[in-house]
């Protein structure tokens, strides 16, 4: 899969970019590079929640109307992953939905829902 993602909103240090390719990893289920149009040579890696994640269970319902969804269980719900010396972490805290219909997204900020910033992957 390699499709064109809209955000409603930059990324925190990835403004002013809004367009991105998401693009999955060959031979890794679940997993994504996000790259901004304009910046081809910066990427981000994202995993999706229900691969990797499948605890999570966030309350999206307030952004993801944001990004045209009524029902919040349409949202494919990613998570950026960050590689470090002592394994791979995840930000719970704020995850990127994505409306796959319409190619739109944005990043939730889960203040109070008590998701760490920093989860380790499979941990």
């Amino acid at each position: 899969m390699s499709a064109p993602l809209t955000l409603v909103e930059p990324l925190p240090g990835l403004a002013p970019h809004i367009e991105y390719s998401l693009d999955a990893v060959e031979g890794a289920a679940g997993l994504f590079s996000l790259r901004p149009a304009a910046r081809p040579d910066v990427r981000l890696f994202a995993v999706d929640a229900a691969v990797y994640v499948p605890d999570y269970a966030p309350e999206i319902a307030a952004p993801c109307r944001a990004i045209g969804l009524e029902d919040a269980a349409a949202a494919r719900i990613l998570v950026v992953a960050t590689p470090g010396a002592g394994g791979t972490t995840v930000n719970l805290m704020a995850p990127l939905l994505v409306n796959e219909t319409t190619g739109r997204g944005i990043q939730a900020i889960l203040d109070g829902q008590g998701w760490p910033l920093r989860a380790a992957l499979g941990g």
